[in-house]
């Protein structure tokens, strides 16, 4: 009997020490589950979130990409980065990897960002209890990007590199209280968010995937239709909410929009309040919902409250991109990029 109570305590060990870890670090929401021996070199990316934070940080340290990237994402990314494999993903229900592939690749760390629910830290747990590698999940919606990057850089040894990075969304956030400083919320724009080829799928009141724009100030008209994730919206209800401001990041919807006359029965369309945001080389407003979305930031604030402060202006907010984009992926903004972000674009 007391052996039995002796390996029941040893098998409870590790999860009291990831539970202590996770209430002494509040602020960051990070649950580690075992510890490396040394600085890790291999880490693996639970998903896309995960795999953007380690381009942004530590690019020499990503085994492999959970998703497929573009050759022209992959253009604007550190060398080092443009010849890695697919290996798949290990986050949420569209996993792709087994657990045995991932022991294959003997990674130092597994690593996780995003949502930080019950699902995703019992998913951690499972994977970490099943092959014993140390397996860290940290919190990554937008006010957490600061912490998360300062984490990270310690964690893998670049403090300093994490610590500029974490200045830089630092400065982001800044930007966003200072212009809805100017703002009451009743004169703030109401958005609609149109997702996939159609635009007719949106993000619901609170989803990750329409995040930043709530955190702009945009008053996202979906949120009536209820709250979570994705759900598919008919042109009809579109419609009666008749926004403000309709956004994309599908540039082929924003084409047959701004020219389909149902479309242009919308106000937003008419009037030429139909933005298409960037998407090298990751999204800037979702896809993935990670440290990507730093430079939308100031991009959709120009859109839905422009004049509001000099750091909009066209050449300010250039200015300000430009050094974030070099900044996070080590390479300049290309020209054609940076003349979209002129206002008229």
């Amino acid at each position: 009997m007391r052996r039995r109570a002796l390996l029941q305590a040893f098998a409870l060990a590790p999860l009291l020490v990831a539970s202590a870890e996770l209430l002494a670090m509040p602020a960051q929401r990070v649950l580690r589950l075992g510890a490396p021996k040394a600085t890790p070199k291999r880490v693996f990316a639970a998903g896309p979130p995960a795999a953007v934070l380690l381009a942004a940080v530590a690019p020499e340290r990503l085994l492999g990409w959970p998703m497929k990237v573009s050759p022209d994402a992959l253009a604007q990314l550190p060398a080092a980065l443009r010849t890695l494999p697919v290996v798949g993903r290990l986050a949420g229900r569209g996993s792709t990897v087994s657990l045995e592939r991932l022991l294959a690749m003997q990674p130092d760390l597994v690593l996780d960002a995003g949502d930080f629910d019950a699902n995703y830290r019992d998913s951690a747990e499972r994977v970490w209890k099943q092959t014993a590698i140390p397996f860290e999940l940290i919190a990554g919606r937008l006010p957490d990007h600061p912490a998360q990057l300062r984490h990270v850089g310690r964690l893998l040894g670049v403090a300093a590199r994490g610590e500029a990075l974490a200045q830089a969304a630092e400065a982001q956030l800044a930007l966003v209280r200072e212009v809805l400083a100017t703002r009451p919320s009743a004169t703030r724009p109401t958005v609609y968010y149109g997702r996939g080829s159609d635009g007719l799928e949106s993000g619901l009141s609170g989803s990750i995937n329409t995040e930043v724009i709530e955190f702009c100030g945009g008053r996202n008209v979906a949120a009536s239709a209820g709250a979570g994730g994705l759900a598919r919206v008919s042109f009809e209800q579109l419609l009666a909410w008749d926004p403000d401001v309709i956004l994309t990041q599908d540039a082929g919807f924003a084409a047959h929009a701004a020219q389909d006359p149902r479309w242009r029965a919308l106000r937003a369309v008419r009037e030429r309040r139909l933005h298409c945001a960037p998407v090298l080389p990751f999204g800037w407003l979702d896809g993935p919902p990670g440290v990507n979305r730093l430079p939308g930031l100031p991009w959709l604030l120009s859109r839905l409250h422009p004049g509001a402060v000099p750091a909009l202006a066209p050449a300010a907010l250039r200015a300000r991109i430009g050094a974030l984009h070099q900044l996070l992926w080590g390479q300049p903004l290309p020209a054609t990029l940076a003349h979209s972000l002129d206002a008229n674009a």
